[in-house]
């Protein structure tokens, strides 16, 4: 395998690491209404589980408060009934313009809780992004040890070093969305 491939495989992967850290992270419960907590929640919706943005749309009408409308009227007692499973500490109430729920402020235990959560996706995601500098490595060095792919010692040392530079912005970004996220929770 060529050198620059490995390299520019591993930040691929790291990247994606980065961007799974934001997809969950978006997804946590904070003080504020945020589409992100209602979307991947699933529906039993004539007997398959479907994702909520699938069946409904979501909105943010006030800053505490999510307004779901379902595109099929029949199936807000489904929603309500899944959004109450999830377990995300929501209590929706049904009206005539669609589902109301409103986002609480967490209390000081919950938020202790919430940034323990953002603290072990972010230490999940650097164990990550670890792991393909380690794979990104091992390859670099069986390419090495290998006489039919022509590399000198110098370029692999090359190599291994724009692999850590690619963990340490990679990290970097891992700190700024973990730092933001906590930041955002324990603002009352």
């Amino acid at each position: 395998m060529d050198i620059d491939m490995i390299v520019l495989e591993a930040e691929e992967k790291m990247d994606k690491s980065v961007q799974h850290l934001q997809r969950e992270l978006r997804g946590m419960r904070t003080g504020r209404a945020s589409t992100a907590l209602l979307e991947f929640v699933k529906v039993d919706y004539y007997g398959s589980p479907t994702e909520l943005k699938a069946l409904a749309a979501i909105s943010v009408p006030e800053p505490t408060m999510l307004l779901v409308r379902p595109f099929d009227p029949s199936s807000k007692a489904a929603i309500v009934k899944a959004i109450e499973v999830a377990n995300l500490g929501l209590n929706p109430q049904s009206d005539a313009q669609g589902i109301r729920v409103m986002v609480p402020s967490p209390s000081a235990d919950r938020r202790k809780q919430l940034v323990v959560q953002v603290r072990k996706a972010a230490e999940d995601a650097r164990v990550a992004i670890r792991n393909e500098r380690r794979d990104a490595n091992k390859h670099i060095e069986m390419a090495l040890a290998d006489t039919k792919v022509k590399i000198s010692e110098d370029q692999a040392e090359r190599a291994k070093e724009e692999v850590d530079k690619a963990l340490k912005n990679h990290s970097a970004k891992l700190d700024e969305l973990t730092n933001k996220k906590v930041a955002e929770i324990e603002e009352v």
